[in-house]
């Protein structure tokens, strides 16, 4: 039987190969399980239980594994040490799970302190519509294997706000292009289709404009569709591969 541990970190980054200067491939937030299969020096390699994606992450003090009650609805939610005072002691992610241990009116206690009941959905809960939350990363700074507030890139755009919706996401949009199956014709494209480059993918608000994070740009931006097609296409010759609808 696998042992399975919980993260019970913030952020935790996920190397390709066991050095800090090591390609940063992915990040755990909080409340992401994993699997150990190798204890070497300072590091673990990892298989992580919600994508399978592999790595090194440096060795703490991981919890055993928590099964979640709940989960972070915004961007970024307030931990605080107590529920009578507001004293700030770290940010969750949003997507992050935790398991509730007591509440009071307003706040709930988890491992590592309170939250807002506010800013805590069931783990159960899905929307309607997947992309629902995508905007509140506008303006999040890109980075390459980041998964958080902190810094996203554009595959993990898509897994957060599918992964928030209880629906499983591979990491890379490589895999996510394969992965989903429904295609769909530029000329019919609506809210909620995910285009795909080689390498980058987005999400259409709508037929005329989507939400992508965007190396160039440095961060996650809402653009037109026609006029992020023929971007990509003359700064890296790089042309749709695929349009998929969930």
């Amino acid at each position: 039987m696998i042992k399975y541990f919980t993260n019970t970190f913030s952020v935790v980054s996920l190397y390709k190969k066991p050095s800090i200067k090591s390609e940063i491939v992915t990040q755990l937030i909080y409340g992401d399980s994993f699997s150990i299969s190798q204890k070497k020096n300072k590091w673990f390699k990892i298989k992580i239980k919600e994508d399978s994606y592999k790595g090194y992450i440096q060795r703490k003090n991981y919890s055993e594994y928590l099964k979640p009650t709940h989960k972070i609805n915004k961007l970024n939610a307030k931990i605080y040490k107590y529920s009578h005072k507001r004293m700030k002691i770290n940010e969750l992610s949003f997507g992050s799970k935790i398991k509730v241990t007591d509440k009071k009116t307003k706040f709930y206690k988890f491992a590592k302190g309170w939250v807002s009941k506010k800013d805590l959905s069931i783990i159960s809960f899905k929307e309607q519509s997947y992309f629902k939350k995508i905007n509140i990363f506008k303006n999040t700074k890109y980075k390459w294997g980041g998964k958080s507030f902190k810094g996203i890139d554009c595959s993990a755009l898509i897994q957060v706000c599918l992964n928030f919706n209880n629906k499983y996401c591979p990491r890379d949009a490589k895999d996510q292009v394969k992965y989903f199956k429904k295609n769909i014709k530029l000329n019919k494209i609506r809210k909620n289709d995910i285009i795909y480059w080689k390498g980058h993918v987005a999400v259409a608000l709508n037929n005329k404009y989507l939400i992508h994070a965007y190396g160039p740009m440095k961060k996650t931006v809402i653009m037109g569709i026609n006029q992020t097609i023929k971007k990509i296409n003359k700064t890296a010759s790089l042309k749709v591969v695929g349009i998929k609808r969930l």
